[in-house]
C-alpha cells in the first residue's frame, strides 16, 4: 500500500483524492489542511469571504464528485439558502451563487468522499489547522514537517496548496496587497477608497467595502439601487486599471462545448510540428478561418480578414474603449440577459471561449518574441472572454455608479503608485489621486521556485538551475532526477508559466485526475516548460 500526502485540500486536493478513490487502488492517505475545516478551500471560506462575494462559475460547469452542486443546493433548508440571498424556489443550473456556499458544497463531498475511501479501504487520515512546514525527499522518501518535531515519511507528496496571496502581516490601516490580505476583517473608513484592478477580484475588495457601509436593495423589475448608511457619505470607490475596461457579463452559450471545426487538436499538433518559425501567425489564420466559419457578419464588422495576432485585440476592445465603461456595461448587461432568455448563442463569442484551450498548447512551442507577441495580443482577448463576470456583478457596479460611489479610470501603460503609511498616491499623466485605503487587486501571479514556502524542497529544486518547476504530463516534477515520482505540483500559481489560462474547478479535476496516475507509474510524455512571459 502506497502512503500518500496532499499538502491542502481545497478543490485540487478534493479532485485528486477522488480520482485516486476511483481508480480503487488503495492507498495510506494523509491529508493536511492549515484552516480549520478540511474540504472547503481559500476561494470559498466563509472567514476570506463575504455573502456578496459570488462564485464566477455554475452548477453545469462544475465538475460533479457525488452529487452535482445544484442538487445539492435543492437538498439544502430554503431559510439556510435564503440567508445568503438565494430563493430555493428559482435554483437552476445556470446560477452564479455566493462562493460561501460553493465552499459549504465541497465540505459536505469530501465528508462523503474521506467516509467511501475508508469503505474501499484506503487508510485515510485528516489534519486541521495543520501547516506544512517543510519536505525534502530524501532516499527514504519525501520527509514531511508539520509542527512535530518528527517529520512523516511519504511515497508521493501533493502539493495542491491553491492560490497564494500575501500575508495579513503586510496590510496595514490604509493598504491590502490583496482583497484576501486582511481585507474581511478590517474597518474601511468611509473615504477614498482605490482598488487597483477591475476584474472579479476587484469588485470582491469594492464589496467587501460597500458592506461595510450601505446595502443593496431590490428595486423592481430586476432592478437594484445601493442604499448609503447616513455616516457614510464621504464613500468614493476608485476602480484603477491600465485599460479602465470593465469584463463583460457573462454569456449563453452550449454546455459542455460544442467541438471546433478548425482549430482542432490535430490541427494544432500539425502546426506544431511544422516548426517554431511563424507558428504563432498560422494558428491565428486558423483562428480567422474558425471565427468566418461560425460568423462571417461578426467577422466582416471587424474587418477580420486585415487583422493580424497583434492587432486582433486592438480591434477587439476598440469599441469599449470608445465608451463610457459603465454605459458599455448596462448595454452588454442588457444584451446577455436577453440572449439568457431567449437560449441564443453569439457565434463568435462562443468561438473565442472555445479556442483558448486548444491554442494554449502552442505556447511552450513559441518563439521567445512570438511569446511576448501571444503575451500582449491574443492572450488578452482570451482571458477577456472567458473570465466574463455574473451578471449580477454588473448591476451592483451600475447601482454603486448611480449612487454616485463608484467610479473607474484608466491610467496608461505609465503612471507612478506611491504607497505611504498614511495615503496612497497614483500619478498617471496630468492626473493624481489619492486614497486613504488602497486595495491591490489584480490577482494570482505566477510564482517561481523561490516562492515555495518549503525551504528544504526549494533549496532541492534551487539546483536545477530552472526558475519554475519543470512538471511532467501527471504534474509530477522531473527535476533535479532524484525528485522524480516523489513530488506532484497541483498548485496553480506555480503552473501558470507555462499554461497561461490554467484556472477554474474543471483545470482542478483534470489536475486531480492526472496526479491519481501518478500514484502508479511515472508519465512517458513530459509538459515542455515555458520560460515566463508575464501578465
Amino acid at each position: 500500500m502506497k502512503n500518500i500526502a496532499i499538502v491542502g485540500t481545497g478543490p485540487t486536493g478534493i479532485y485528486t483524492l477522488y480520482s485516486m478513490v476511483e481508480n480503487q487502488n488503495a492507498a495510506a492517505i494523509t491529508l493536511y489542511e492549515q484552516a480549520d475545516e478540511a474540504g472547503v478551500g481559500m476561494p470559498y471560506a466563509q472567514e476570506d469571504n463575504s455573502r456578496l462575494m459570488l462564485a464566477n462559475i455554475a452548477s453545469i460547469e462544475i465538475p460533479p464528485l457525488f452529487s452535482t452542486y445544484l442538487d445539492w443546493l435543492k437538498q439544502q433548508d430554503p431559510l439556510h439558502l435564503a440567508h445568503y440571498g438565494v430563493q430555493h424556489a428559482s435554483l437552476h443550473e445556470r446560477q452564479f451563487l455566493p462562493r460561501i456556499l460553493l465552499g459549504e458544497y465541497y465540505r459536505s463531498q469530501f465528508l462523503q468522499l474521506t467516509e467511501q475511501a475508508r469503505q474501499r479501504g484506503f487508510q485515510i487520515t485528516v489534519h486541521e489547522s495543520s501547516e506544512v512546514t517543510d519536505l525534502v525527499v530524501s532516499n527514504e522518501g519525501v520527509k514531511l514537517w508539520a509542527g512535530a518535531s518528527k517529520p512523516e515519511v511519504f511515497d508521493l507528496v501533493v502539493l495542491a496548496t491553491g492560490h497564494v496571496w500575501p500575508d495579513d502581516e503586510q496590510a496595514t490601516r490604509g493598504y491590502f496587497p490583496s482583497p484576501w490580505s486582511g481585507l474581511l476583517e478590517a474597518h474601511v473608513d468611509a473615504g477614498k477608497v482605490g482598488i487597483m484592478g477591475v476584474s472579479l477580484s476587484a469588485i470582491d475588495a469594492a464589496m467587501a467595502v460597500v458592506a461595510q457601509h450601505g446595502e443593496f436593495v431590490e428595486t423592481g423589475s430586476d432592478g437594484l439601487a445601493f442604499r448609503l448608511d447616513k455616516d457614510s457619505d464621504a464613500l468614493k470607490i476608485a476602480l484603477l486599471s491600465r485599460s479602465g475596461i470593465l469584463p463583460e457579463a457573462d454569456f449563453y452559450c452550449p454546455l459542455p462545448y460544442e467541438p471546433l471545426q478548425i482549430v482542432t487538436e490535430q490541427a494544432i499538433e500539425r502546426e506544431i510540428a511544422a516548426g517554431q518559425d511563424g507558428l504563432l501567425d498560422r494558428v491565428f489564420a486558423l483562428i480567422v478561418k474558425e471565427i468566418e466559419l461560425v460568423d462571417p457578419h461578426w467577422s466582416k464588422h471587424i474587418s477580420l480578414q486585415t487583422l493580424n495576432a497583434d492587432t486582433f485585440s486592438e480591434a477587439w476592445f476598440a469599441d469599449r474603449q470608445q465608451h463610457c465603461p459603465f454605459h458599455w456595461a448596462a448595454k452588454n448587461l442588457e444584451e446577455v440577459e436577453r440572449n439568457k432568455r431567449d437560449k441564443h448563442t453569439v457565434a463568435w463569442r462562443y468561438a473565442l471561449l472555445r479556442l483558448h484551450e486548444p491554442v494554449e498548447d502552442i505556447v511552450p512551442h513559441l518563439s521567445e518574441h512570438d511569446r511576448e507577441r501571444f503575451s500582449n495580443g491574443l492572450a488578452r482577448v482570451f482571458i477577456d472572454n472567458y473570465t466574463a463576470i455574473p451578471s449580477e456583478s454588473i448591476r451592483r457596479l451600475l447601482a454603486l455608479r448611480d449612487a454616485g460611489i463608484l467610479s473607474i479610470h484608466a491610467l496608461g501603460q505609465d503612471y507612478t503608485l506611491n504607497i505611504g503609511d498614511k495615503k496612497t498616491v497614483i500619478i498617471a499623466g496630468d492626473e493624481r489621486f489619492e486614497f486613504a485605503t488602497f486595495i491591490d487587486a489584480r490577482g494570482q501571479r505566477p510564482l517561481k521556485i523561490r516562492d515555495l514556502p518549503f525551504p528544504a524542497l526549494r533549496q532541492q529544486l534551487a539546483e536545477t538551475g530552472d526558475d519554475f518547476p519543470d512538471v511532467a504530463d501527471d504534474y509530477t516534477l522531473l527535476e533535479p532526477p532524484f525528485v522524480r515520482g516523489k513530488i506532484a505540483c497541483g498548485a496553480l500559481p506555480y503552473l501558470l508559466h507555462d499554461r497561461p489560462f490554467v484556472q477554474g474547478l474543471t483545470v482542478c479535476a483534470e489536475i486531480g485526475e492526472n496526479i491519481a496516475r501518478a500514484v502508479s507509474a511515472l508519465p512517458s510524455r513530459t509538459r515542455r516548460r515555458l520560460p515566463f512571459f508575464g501578465q
